[in-house]
């Protein structure tokens, strides 16, 4: 796909940079993006581009992936001249020497296919990886390195409150092998922190909702990018549980524009939520607007054990966006319009 082609994920790009704040902080600097070509690294290096060519930001951005040929198809026809993509994999030491001003950790298996297929690559890439990253920023002086954690960190237990703050700690299964995610989220945050207090990098933390967007990769087999798949296809939407479950939903355009402005105002050693308190619905809720807005139905089908063994246990993850809110920041979009601008935009970049 080629984003740059769709006049609509401009708009879109535009719009987000609108909402972040102190964006200046971020003139005339260098940002690295390891994980660039991931549902929401990708999307921040094309805000930043924009900025440089549409804003006179003076924005330099690098973005990181392990594999070469990926990258060079994301980012072809992009925005800026400014652009570097460097095939690296952030499991092993850095062999690039490119002065950082800004270093956003986006890289991690982020979808349960991986998690069952590859949990010590999930493990490694959040803490190992994350030590070479904060080793790099700590050698080139790096002003600012902003690691992409998540919500799951809250655990999954039955007592976890209706709305999850950032000062909550909650349980989570060490011996479950889907817990490979949110221990070793935790377990990265930690070594942020402590990288700021022993060697003096600037460190932030963001912890995403359940993000959604055009800029899903095609291996992501998370329900929510399913349900968008399907429904463009025309097809039956599948359901494998009732879809009770609760969640805050942040629109791709939100989430970047929020993880931006922590990283240009939170404060250093803290984690954010980055969710929108106007995008709380269930699963099933989510599947049946996608249907609505495409005419397709949402189907019940008894899941294989498989797909059991990636389904998330948390029944309830509402995150808490007043920390957020306190630094400036404000959502634009609910589910309803997050869902058609995504299905407007992927359809303009399928025409």
């Amino acid at each position: 796909m080629n984003y740059y082609n769709s006049k609509k994920y401009a708009e879109d790009l535009k719009n987000a940079l609108e909402s972040v704040t102190e964006l200046e902080k971020l003139y005339h600097s260098r940002v690295v993006i390891a994980g660039g070509c991931g549902l929401i690294g990708s999307y921040i290096a094309d805000m930043l581009m924009y900025a440089d060519k549409f804003m006179n930001a003076d924005i330099s951005v690098c973005v990181l992936d392990r594999d070469i040929n990926r990258l060079k198809e994301r980012f072809s026809g992009a925005y800026s001249e400014k652009l570097t993509v460097l095939e690296h994999d952030v499991n092993k030491i850095p062999e690039f020497d490119i002065q950082a001003d800004y270093i956003i950790h986006a890289a991690s298996n982020a979808f349960p296919a991986a998690f069952s297929s590859d949990p010590v690559g999930t493990v490694m890439s959040n803490i190992q990886g994350t030590k070479y990253l904060l080793d790099y920023g700590k050698e080139h002086n790096c002003r600012r390195l902003l690691y992409i954690s998540s919500g799951e960190v809250y655990g999954q237990g039955d007592s976890n409150p209706d709305i999850l703050t950032e000062d909550f700690v909650g349980y989570v299964n060490m011996t479950s092998p889907r817990s490979c995610y949110p221990n070793s989220k935790r377990c990265a945050e930690t070594l942020c922190v402590s990288y700021t207090q022993q060697y003096g990098l600037d460190t932030v933390i963001v912890r995403p909702s359940h993000t959604y967007g055009p800029t899903v990769t095609r291996a992501d087999n998370r329900a929510n990018a399913q349900f968008v798949n399907k429904g463009l296809a025309g097809e039956d939407i599948v359901m494998k549980s009732s879809g009770s479950q609760m969640r805050s939903y942040t629109y791709i355009a939100d989430s970047a524009s929020a993880i931006l402005s922590v990283m240009t105002s939170g404060k250093s050693c803290e984690a954010y939520n980055i969710a929108n308190p106007q995008a709380v619905t269930t699963i099933r809720e989510y599947a049946e607007e996608v249907a609505r807005q495409t005419g397709t139905k949402v189907i019940m089908s008894v899941p294989d054990e498989d797909s059991k063994k990636q389904m998330s246990p948390v029944e309830r993850q509402v995150l808490s966006g007043e920390k957020l809110m306190g630094i400036g920041w404000c959502g634009k979009f609910t589910v309803p319009d997050g869902i058609k601008r995504t299905l407007e935009i992927m359809r303009e970049l399928n025409n």
